[in-house]
């Protein structure tokens, strides 16, 4: 976008503000945020909600990489990691949930919110992969992991289009924006 997208405006709200504020709204325990472009202004944000943070210096190599930044900065004791998106500021903490209790209730340990037979966030991985994540290519992605590991892995749908809308361009974020208003 040119500009740091996390900082843009959600009816009073930067937008990270409002992925953070979603995920309170679920039964997740702990927040850990990854930062890296706009590292000092997102700090400053993330500082005041109350969440923890973690820098990722190699930002630039893409998502993956901050998933690994995090997973490094993760407890010891976590069960699981649930990987949300900072340009997703849609996705409510009913959906979270419903992510979580499928994981709960079964015996998969990465589970995908599903939409319309498309593939959302938050993507949740059980302790049994997370060391896997700092193996994978660079260039496949963390949605790798689903295909390495095809058979242990929960689809679950959701009917909520939010798990799949994300902000890419400013022209997507205006678009939104007017609508919201």
């Amino acid at each position: 976008m040119g500009f740091p997208k996390m900082l843009l405006n959600f009816n009073g709200k930067s937008m990270l503000e409002r992925v953070i504020e979603n995920v309170k709204e679920s039964d997740v325990d702990n927040i850990l945020v990854v930062l890296g472009a706009e590292r000092n202004k997102l700090a400053e944000l993330v500082s005041r909600m109350n969440v923890k943070y973690c820098y990722n210096d190699d930002y630039m190599a893409g998502m993956l990489s901050s998933v690994r930044c995090g997973i490094k900065n993760i407890p010891k004791d976590c069960e699981a990691v649930l990987v949300f998106q900072g340009d997703q500021p849609f996705i409510s903490g009913v959906v979270t949930n419903k992510v979580i209790d499928a994981f709960k209730s079964s015996d998969k340990e990465i589970v995908i919110p599903v939409c319309q037979n498309k593939k959302g966030h938050p993507l949740l991985i059980g302790r049994k992969h997370l060391d896997k994540i700092e193996i994978l290519d660079d260039n496949a992605g963390l949605r790798s992991l689903a295909y390495l590991y095809s058979d242990d892995v929960l689809e679950v749908e959701t009917y909520d289009p939010a798990i799949l809308r994300d902000f890419d361009t400013y022209d997507e974020y205006k678009k939104e924006f007017n609508q919201i208003l």
